[in-house]
């Protein structure tokens, strides 16, 4: 079981405000957020649910190449909400809502690139 995993992003305030839209329909908040000062090397910011950061972004350069993070949802909705909020939040299509039968008859799920190019998934795995 993965208990946490993160992005290194070029612009930290940026890719933070990316994160705080993107993933609100999913029920995501910042949840911490240290200076280097406190990490020796770094900010960082972690995101969660629930009070417990389980994806964290870090200043840096970005990950060459990019990273895919997918994030698991209970229903179709938040998928859709997800995508809307990314585009509007700045990121760049990668693939719409939608099934991806080649994974299984329900997999539906919606792909947007980050501001640095990583591939953020929001995936439901139920029935409709």
């Amino acid at each position: 079981m993965i208990d946490h995993t993160g992005v290194t992003v070029s612009d930290f305030e940026k890719s933070k405000a990316f994160y705080l839209a993107a993933l609100a329909p999913i029920g995501y908040t910042l949840v911490m957020e240290l200076p280097a000062s406190v990490t020796g090397h770094t900010d960082v910011a972690g995101f969660g649910e629930h009070g417990k950061p389980d994806f964290w972004i870090s200043r840096g350069t970005p990950n060459q190449p990019p990273v895919h993070v997918a994030f698991r949802a209970e229903t179709r909705a938040p998928v859709d909400a997800f995508y809307a909020a990314a585009l509007a939040a700045g990121g760049r299509d990668n693939g719409g809502p939608g099934i991806r039968a080649h994974y299984h008859p329900h997999y539906y799920g919606a792909f947007v690139l980050d501001p640095d190019g990583h591939n953020i998934e929001v995936v439901c795995h139920c029935p409709a």
